[in-house]
């Protein structure tokens, strides 16, 4: 896979997590490590308590500790640090373009929903032409070796989002947990009532697709173990409920989505999994 690793720094305590897990990341799949840090983007509480400091020394010293965090904890990963003078999102979606994926930090489950709206993260994740993955401040990088990935999509929309998934186990010699949630198709605002043959012809029915669909990565990921799971619920719930353990949740989003830049399952799991999430746009 070409790219780098691009970790996304605003000089908060938001940032050591996602610097970790990236480091963990570009080592794993043998690719640099960039870091970014946008002086005219720093928080305004940093502002506050600098006061007069001046805004690219202060940068420049978060770039400097997150380098030597990097170096330390993954002694043989290439890392590179950058600067810049554009918005944090405008660069960031920039470099999305020749990245394999980006990585960003997110503040504890209280306060994430707060954190996204209307911030820098909510609007990298839906513009970004890469991969994203949000690391939480008690996110440890994958202490339990699953991948969950959400499988909702037939044909080439959800190759994208399959693709990064079992790379990603690939790399840390993970199992692939693949989640397929189903509800009986409702009739205007009535929700149909099933019997239980009806209930278990349709979830044989789920099944298939889901087998279906899993063909092509089996063969072509061979090495990796595979789990399927299909199961009747919503698919916010569904997925929520299979990566309570897991090391990384993987979902899709579409791409040039308007007037809300994600959707309300992206949404879901960004607020609520105990995991990493990588939010993975699909052509």
């Amino acid at each position: 896979m070409g790219g780098s690793v691009v970790v996304g720094l605003d000089g908060t305590g938001n940032s050591v997590p996602a610097v970790h897990w990236g480091a963990e990341e570009a080592v794993a799949r043998g690719l640099p490590l960039h870091l970014l840090h946008s002086w005219i983007s720093q928080p305004l509480s940093l502002a506050i308590a600098q006061e007069a400091a001046d805004e690219k020394r202060f940068g420049a010293e978060v770039l400097a500790k997150a380098e030597a965090m990097a170096r330390e904890s993954h002694p043989g990963v290439s890392v590179t640090a950058e600067q810049v003078s554009e918005e944090a999102v405008d660069a960031l979606v920039e470099r999305s373009r020749q990245a394999a994926l980006m990585v960003l930090g997110s503040r504890g489950h209280g306060a994430i929903a707060g954190f996204l709206l209307g911030s820098v993260s909510l609007h990298v994740l839906g513009r970004a032409e890469c991969p994203v993955v949000t690391v939480r401040e008690e996110a440890v990088a994958y202490g339990k070796p699953e991948v969950v990935v959400g499988v909702q999509e037939a044909g080439t929309k959800g190759e994208a989002v399959l693709d990064f998934a079992f790379a990603a186990a690939a790399a840390h010699h993970a199992t692939v947990r693949a989640v397929r949630a189903w509800e009986p198709a409702a009739f205007g605002d009535f929700a149909p009532t099933v019997s239980p043959a009806g209930e278990t012809e349709l979830a044989a029915d789920e099944e298939k697709k889901l087998n279906d669909i899993l063909a092509p990565w089996r063969a072509e990921f061979p090495g990796v173990k595979v789990v399927e799971q299909v199961q009747r619920g919503r698919v916010a719930p569904v997925l929520l409920g299979s990566c309570a353990q897991a090391s990384l949740l993987v979902v899709g989003r579409r791409m040039h989505r308007t007037p809300m830049l994600l959707g309300p399952v992206v949404f879901a799991v960004l607020h609520h999994s105990a995991c990493p999430v990588a939010v993975v746009p699909r052509v």
